[in-house]
């Protein structure tokens, strides 16, 4: 016999109403999946756009200061 099936019996009522509101909660807990995928997928995009446009200024930057380094000698 169960913990939950001898204090259900001493203590009668009380105590199924206890159990149900448990058992309610956790289902309910159970089938919490989180927040949409929509907002996810803007911060996604959003992150994406920033890391382009930070790449972008990375390669312009460099492009930049490998073009003022000067050529070889002439012989």
């Amino acid at each position: 016999m169960s913990v939950l099936t001898e204090l259900n019996a001493a203590l009668g009522v009380r105590l199924t109403h206890v159990q149900t509101a448990l058992r309610a909660r956790l289902v309910y807990l159970r089938g919490d999946r989180g927040d949409s995928p929509v907002p996810t997928a803007v911060i996604i995009f959003g992150l994406v756009t920033v890391a382009l446009a930070v790449t972008a200024a990375a390669l312009t930057a460099a492009n930049n200061w490998m073009g003022r380094i000067p050529g070889p000698p002439a012989p």
